[in-house]
């Protein structure tokens, strides 16, 4: 494992207003973001790109390891994991930002399917000089499984939601969410190199996203957020309708099937 990759960086970006109100639209939101506007829980991650030329890609199209703040790890397959973020103000459009990652913790474990790496970045999100959001993000790299080494059971969701809405996916908005976000990540757009190299039954619903519809879900019950946290537990393929389910600051997502998606809690 490399050592000497930075621990910290920073990148500046204007919150620009037409790239927020495109993720409404595309999430089939009314648009209503314009100059001054404050911006919803997460719309932070389509900005603060970091474009990287083609040699600095890895085979799944992230920016490989060990070039910038993440060490190499020397395992290929790279999964967001989950994150928390708390909220401490709006950041508003149309005004610089920066943004602050940390490299906070690198674990290196055996699992059963067996070596498993664990990152914890920290982004803090400032604004006119206030930090707006501090969120830390959970990665997790692994080997390729060996052939023929049956999927893990995804857990069951439960069932006894107080409110629920239904969410659909389709190709064109992982296409869409994957431009905004500057996400190369070919689950979500490559449906060969999905289902034969990375072994899915289709493409990937971004875990992000479904975060983002559970954030705007809490917000729209409780209003203001101050904090959130999310656990991916197993993929959400784009041809599959989900249900995105509440019950008293609890929050999942789960599949056509009754698996278990995404666990969240919000205040």
């Amino acid at each position: 494992m490399q050592n000497d990759a930075p621990k910290q960086t920073r990148q500046t970006d204007v919150m620009d207003p037409a790239r927020a109100a495109a993720l409404q639209a595309s999430l089939g939101m009314p648009v209503t973001i314009t100059e001054g506007t404050p911006l919803p829980p997460f719309f932070h991650q389509i900005y603060f790109w970091t474009p990287e030329p083609p040699a600095h890609l890895g085979r799944d199209g992230h920016p490989k390891t060990g070039l910038g703040i993440i060490p190499d790890l020397g395992l290929p397959r790279r999964m967001w994991a989950g994150g928390r973020l708390q909220f401490h103000g709006p950041l508003h459009a149309g005004k610089p930002a920066e943004k602050i990652t940390t490299l906070e913790k690198i674990d290196r474990k055996e699992g059963r399917s067996g070596p498993l790496g664990f990152v914890v970045l920290r982004h803090d999100i400032v604004q006119d000089g206030i930090t707006r959001v501090t969120e830390w993000q959970d990665i997790v790299y692994r080997e390729d499984p060996a052939p023929g080494t049956p999927a893990p059971t995804p857990p069951q969701a439960p069932t006894d939601e107080t409110a629920a809405e239904q969410a659909s996916f389709d190709t064109t908005l992982l296409f869409r969410y994957s431009a905004l976000t500057f996400n190369g990540h070919r689950i979500h757009y490559d449906n060969p190199y999905a289902r034969t190299v990375e072994g899915y039954d289709g493409l990937v619903t971004h875990g992000p996203l479904l975060a983002q519809l559970l954030m705007l879900y809490a917000e729209r019950q409780l209003g203001q957020l101050s904090e959130f946290s999310f656990r991916a537990t197993s993929a959400l393929m784009d041809h599959e309708t989900a249900t995105l389910c509440w019950k008293d600051g609890t929050l999942w997502v789960r599949g056509p099937d009754g698996r278990q998606n995404m666990t969240a809690t919000a205040r």
